[in-house]
């Protein structure tokens, strides 16, 4: 199945909340995101409006979604932009420019079909083609028991860097940071 990896629109709030809710209900969730779906589903319609809208802009974050030609989303990453002397989610403020890859997911039709791929690809080519700042590297984090993510993001490019951070909800658990460095750097 052909799909198309498309930035998102403002007016698509639903569709990003329906794949967001669906997401955080797989059962790798817990340890593949940080939000939980008992929090998420009692967010008002204002806040994924809200949310949308920002990602639409792409000034400061960005979500891609893989589209079907159907038009159902089959998987979506978020890009969040990140520049020395803010606060970044987690390690610390950055060094240099970079993207944080995060709420990466694709429904299981799509899993095993090379999409996952697609939308990371698609997200770092976004991060290397900011008009307004030379990012210098893409990252993401994976929890030690994400197997599949790290096996995944390492095919792609990714190499741990040594920065580790303990899980929100499990402090016991560790995330590893993963990034890759602009090819033309």
């Amino acid at each position: 199945m052909k799909h198309t990896i498309r930035q998102i629109r403002a007016d698509e709030w639903r569709q990003a909340k329906e794949l967001r809710l669906d997401a955080l209900q797989d059962p790798v969730a817990s340890i593949a995101f940080l939000d939980t779906y008992e929090d998420a589903v009692t967010r008002p319609d204002s806040h994924w409006q809200q949310r949308t809208a920002a990602a639409a802009e792409g000034k400061s974050v960005t979500t891609l979604v893989a589209e079907a030609p159907d038009g159902t989303w089959t998987g979506s990453v978020t890009v969040l932009v990140e520049l020395p002397g803010q606060e970044a989610v987690f390690g610390g403020p950055p060094i240099v420019p970079q993207t944080h890859l995060v709420g990466v997911y694709v429904r299981p039709a799509g899993r095993g079909t090379g999409l996952a791929e697609e939308l990371l690809r698609a997200a770092v080519e976004w991060s290397w083609g900011r008009p307004d700042v030379r990012v210098e590297r893409a990252r993401l984090y994976v929890h030690e028991r994400n197997l599949r993510a790290m096996a995944l993001y390492r095919k792609l490019g990714f190499e741990e860097t040594g920065v580790t951070v303990p899980m929100e909800r499990d402090p016991s658990a560790t995330e590893y940071e993963l990034a890759v460095g602009r090819p033309d750097a």
